[in-house]
């Protein structure tokens, strides 16, 4: 059957969430997010925009066959049983210490462990069933997958268009382990799209009818997408005449393990100092980021309370005797995100190269936690590249950070303090949801509704051979910008064939 709807996928460390739009409807431009039933208490389910990228283990006798029902039969690819995802995931995880599943997507992308091997909840307790990185991503592509069968029986999700976003900085090996979990849910028709540039489609289809007028004065567009997990970066060249703008991607920055998880961590860390006693383990400190998370939210809503306070429950029978409370303001948590992640800093100002002391969960975080130093080495380095001046005269702010009127006050200043004149913020209205919209709306630009982002490959492939020298040489496989569906020839080179022993091709 040809597909009816075209799905946009934001697989994302800290939410999962899918938009659509019905290609069989009169205005198929219309976007849509997909409202996600879930268990929000024991035994109650109800719709969210938000899937919580969260898998909760209970023990065995913690929760009764009734307090897990779903309306649909739930499939699990890595075969755990009990098994609560979603919204009552985060909130038993936040009182009960090692048991939740958490940053797997952060886990997916860290080279330095096996990804396939059953490793999380890292630091859990003993008992608890552990799964892969692997198999916890398609745990949530195939909690959708059911989700969406259950409303849309007749338009089975892995029979649609889909598009999946990952990071721009992904690596390969990152890249083909999320095609893997997709494919571990079931999906079957896809397509994988960088975040960012989804973040910027999502931005084109909403000024669809004026995009001319409101690129008329934009020559270079930075994307900042501050996700859970990741920092990424990207450059737009904007060319093209006044009718019809072309939009380019030039620039991708570099794998960036920083975001609001370590917001979260260093939120935890100043209440793991304010209630004193030994240093948390890796299972409490999991369970205590729960609630940091939870506060720094409420704390930063502009509609939130001044105050409230974080609790770290003991476990078993010390449940309510060993409870320790914390209070945290507004006022500090604002001081601490605003000017440690987002300091006042000159353009010649990069990252430090300390190493990083946030070591408990064996995540290889950014050993310089400022966005703006970030920020500062990506434009001098698309300047080399490119031997000029590299002032972005616009930004798109994306990620659920930005929601905070504070944070997105303070990058606009730095920015503008940089170039010297005013920075035009293209507005984002929903950062949160801009990035499955965005899958969505490039999966109709390909149809041609809405003008696409060129600029192809975002890296150049090289397939390493060995030489006589014992040096490294490299043919280019994939140059960097080859477009979809170009064909490579690669003419002009004579090779030699090494018989009667095995090689290998890096």
């Amino acid at each position: 059957m040809k597909p009816r709807y075209l799905i946009g996928i934001d697989l994302g460390t800290t939410h999962t969430l899918l938009a659509y739009a019905d290609s069989g409807s009169e205005d198929e431009q219309d976007i849509e997010l997909f409202e996600i039933e879930q268990l929000v208490a024991p035994g109650e389910v109800a719709p969210r925009a938000l899937l919580p990228s969260l898998r909760y283990h209970p023990a065995s006798t913690e929760l009764s066959e009734g307090d897990l029902r779903l309306p649909w039969v739930p499939s699990d690819p890595a075969g755990v049983q009990p098994l609560v995802l979603g919204d009552l995931a985060r909130e038993l995880g936040s009182r009960v210490p090692g048991r939740l599943v958490a940053s797997a997507k952060s886990w997916l992308s860290h080279s330095a462990v096996d990804r396939t091997a059953p490793i999380l909840p890292w630091g859990g307790v003993q008992d608890v069933t552990k799964v892969s990185p692997l198999q916890a991503s398609a745990s949530y592509l195939s909690y959708l997958r059911d989700a969406w069968n259950h409303r849309f029986g007749e338009h089975r999700l892995e029979h649609q268009e889909v598009v999946l976003t990952v990071p721009a900085s992904f690596d390969e090996s990152a890249r083909a382990l999320t095609v893997e979990a997709a494919q571990m849910a079931g999906l079957q028709n896809f397509r994988l799209l960088e975040e960012p540039q989804a973040a910027c489609y999502d931005w084109i289809h909403r000024h669809r009818d004026t995009l001319a007028d409101d690129l008329a004065d934009v020559q270079l567009l930075l994307v900042v997408d501050v996700g859970g997990g990741t920092t990424d970066l990207t450059l737009i060249r904007v060319n093209g005449d006044a009718d019809e703008p072309a939009l380019e991607r030039i620039g991708v920055g570099d794998h960036l393990m920083l975001g609001g998880d370590n917001m979260d961590l260093a939120i935890a860390h100043l209440i793991e100092r304010r209630i004193g006693g030994a240093r948390l383990t890796a299972a409490t400190l999991s369970q205590l980021l729960q609630q940091c998370r939870a506060a720094k939210e409420r704390l930063l809503d502009p509609q939130g309370p001044e105050t409230t306070n974080v609790t770290l429950v003991g476990g078993g029978s010390r449940l309510v005797g060993d409870a320790r409370s914390a209070e945290l303001s507004r006022e500090e948590v604002n001081t601490m995100i605003v000017d440690g992640f987002f300091p006042r800093v000159s353009s010649d100002e990069h990252p430090h190269g300390r190493r990083s002391a946030i070591v408990e969960f064996g995540l290889p975080y950014a050993a310089d936690a400022a966005v703006t130093r970030h920020i500062a080495a990506f434009l001098t380095k698309q300047a080399e590249s490119s031997s000029s001046s590299v002032a972005p005269d616009a930004v798109l702010l994306n990620g659920g950070v930005f929601n905070s009127e504070a944070l997105t006050r303070r990058l606009m200043d730095v920015l503008e303090g940089w170039r010297g004149a005013p920075v035009r913020q293209l507005r984002n209205p929903d950062p949160m949801a801009a990035v499955a919209r965005g899958a969505v709306s490039y999966a109709l630009a390909r149809r041609g509704d809405t003008p696409r982002i060129g600029g192809g490959s975002a890296r150049s492939y090289f397939l390493v051979l060995d030489s006589e020298a014992d040096q490294h040489q490299g043919v280019c496989l994939l140059p960097r910008g080859a477009v979809e569906g170009e064909e490579m020839l690669l003419g002009g080179r004579n090779f030699s064939l090494r018989l009667g022993e095995p090689v290998r091709f890096h």
